[in-house]
This record gives C-alpha cells, sequence and structure tokens, in this order.
C-alpha cells in the first residue's frame, strides 16, 4: 500500500491530528452533517477541516453529489493510515501521560449475563484486589450492541461474536468453543451422527448467535453444511437455553464450558460430534479516544493476560454450576 505524501504542507495554526479525526469521522458518520453532530461542531466548520487536508495532502478525498457520499482511492488509502495514525497516537499518549497514574475511580464494563456471572468473575477479583481504589458497575446484557459508548458511560464491553462497529477498538481476547448437546430422553431411539439426522430433531435457538439457520463442518473432511430450523424455543440466554435443553425441549448449539459439568454427569449428551460449529471470538472493546485513564488500561491489560488461562480451565470439565 503506498504512504501518504510525506511533504504535506498544513495550514498554519492547523492541528493535523484534528483533521485526520474530522476526516475519519466523516467517513464512519457516513455524511458531513452526522460528522457535524457527533463532534458537536457545525458543518461548516466539518467542511472546512475537510477541504484543508486535501489542499495539504493534495488528494481529492470523497466524491459528493447532492445524495451521495463515496470514498476516492486516495481517500480509502488515507482513511486506513489515518485510523492507524490516530490509535498509534492514543496510546502512545496515553502511555505517557498516564505511566505514573494510580487506576481509581469507577469503572464501567458490559458483558454478556452467562460469562458475567461465571467466566468473568475470576479476573475482576484479580482486578478489583489489585487496585482497591477502583469501583466497577458490572452491567450484564446480552444484547451484542452498546450503541454509544460515551453517552452510556461506558468504558468498554466484552463481547462474544463478531464486532460490527468499525469505530471502536476490538482487541481479541480468546476463542469459545461450542457443541450440539440434548437431554438423553430426547435421542431414546439413538444418537444423530449427521446433519440430516440433527434436523429431524425438535431445536431451541439461542437467538444472540443462531435463530433459523446454524453452520456446520465436518472435523476430518472439512465438509460444510447449512442446517435450516424452526425452533420450538427461542432465547437470548445461554442458561435458559440449556434450562430447556435439560428439560427435553430439544437441540441446543451453546458454549462447551457452561454444559460441561451436565455433560459429565449424564444430564445431557453431545450430538453429532463430528460436527462442528463455528467457535465464537471473545472481544474486549471500548472507543477511540486520545487518552484512556489508568483504570481501563489495567482491566484491559488483565482481562488480556486472564482469558487464555480462563477458557483452559472452564473446558477442563470443572466450570461452576449456574444459579
Amino acid at each position: 500500500m503506498a504512504e501518504l505524501p510525506l511533504h504535506a504542507s498544513f495550514p498554519p495554526g492547523m492541528d493535523r491530528l484534528e483533521l485526520l479525526q474530522t476526516f475519519v469521522r466523516i467517513v464512519e458518520a457516513g455524511s458531513l452533517s452526522a460528522a457535524a453532530a457527533q463532534l458537536g461542531i457545525t458543518q461548516p466548520t466539518i467542511s472546512r477541516r475537510l477541504q484543508a487536508l486535501e489542499r495539504s495532502l493534495g488528494l481529492l478525498l470523497l466524491q459528493r453529489t447532492t445524495h451521495l457520499m463515496r470514498l476516492t482511492l486516495d481517500g480509502e488509502r488515507c482513511y486506513e493510515q489515518a485510523r492507524t495514525l490516530l490509535e498509534r497516537w492514543a496510546v502512545f499518549e496515553s502511555e505517557l501521560r498516564g505511566a505514573q497514574e494510580v487506576p481509581e475511580g469507577i469503572l464501567r464494563v458490559v458483558v454478556p449475563h452467562a460469562f458475567g456471572q461465571e467466566l468473568l468473575v475470576k479476573p475482576l477479583a484479580a482486578y478489583l484486589e489489585r487496585h482497591p481504589q477502583v469501583a466497577v458497575e458490572w452491567l450484564l446484557h446480552d444484547d451484542q450492541a452498546v450503541q454509544d459508548y460515551i453517552a452510556a458511560g461506558i468504558d468498554c464491553a466484552i463481547q462474544l461474536g463478531k464486532v460490527a462497529d468499525s469505530s471502536l477498538v476490538c482487541l481479541p481476547l480468546s476463542q469459545v468453543p461450542r457443541i450440539f448437546f440434548a437431554a438423553p430422553s430426547l435421542v431414546a431411539d439413538g444418537l444423530p451422527d449427521s446433519p440430516e439426522a440433527l434436523g429431524r430433531l425438535p431445536w431451541l435457538a439461542l437467538r444472540t448467535f443462531y435463530r433459523n439457520e446454524v453452520s456446520l463442518t465436518h472435523r476430518s473432511t472439512g465438509e460444510v453444511r447449512k442446517l435450516s430450523l424452526r425452533p420450538r424455543f427461542s432465547t437470548d440466554s445461554l442458561y435458559a437455553l440449556r434450562s430447556a435443553a435439560l428439560r427435553g425441549l430439544g437441540v441446543g448449539l451453546g458454549s462447551l464450558w457452561a454444559v460441561q459439568d451436565d455433560l459429565l454427569a449424564g444430564r445431557l449428551v453431545q450430538l453429532a460430534p463430528e460436527w462442528q460449529a463455528p467457535t465464537l471470538p471473545v472481544n474486549l472493546i471500548y472507543p477511540y479516544a486520545s487518552f484512556y485513564p489508568a483504570r481501563l488500561r489495567a482491566f484491559i491489560n488483565i482481562m488480556r493476560d486472564a482469558m487464555p488461562a480462563v477458557m483452559l480451565e472452564a473446558e477442563a470439565g470443572t466450570p461452576p454450576r449456574p444459579g
């Protein structure tokens, strides 16, 4: 990828980072007016900043008509490189300004219900023990989208599944294996060993991750199959899915750690073990900012270091029982 011009001449008194931040916000907001509203400035100011950036670089970054705004090829390069530059600058500035800062204050974190009640409590406890001047608001939400972190006062979130919002910093932490499971009574006539056999059984849906279709990949051959579903029961709670499966209501697809003890005790059985569902990525996400407080940086470091061990322990067959 070609680099942007290094000889760009910026007008006197014009903050280069501010111009790049404005350009990135225009692209991610989808229009100059939306970017102006998000930044709390006027649309003419946004337009002047964009024009100043284009003049200084000697490049046309956006093609605009009455009803359309589109990045040029130079604009695409500028956007990608500006995002990287701003992210690195934020880390650099944060580390310099906060090198001696003691974590304190209130940290607000959004986490999925099951993860937040079980697997993440241990590293959270380590965080609180290490930083006694911090208090944590631990907010349990299975809705994967927090629409406006700043307005909601959220510092960060731990999210399962793909992160679609490109305006957030996304730090991969781990992967969660998933399996197909059911009560023994549901499969008393024989365990299904193929997608077709699975499809003939009644189903439960964890609507946060699947509703009317699941994807399966064969362990040995790599063959991928799509299975269409008509669930009898649909929920956004992993615990409710597990409870429904224990009562023989249908087949569930869920995190291995959450049903590991039920499998060992024979309350649930794994179905079609040669067919795998995609793992769920675990990401820690937070807004881009020019400075991150010490309490957030410390939380990020602890979660990043702890998650591999947390998942290994959970998959070893010793997770705590829900409820």
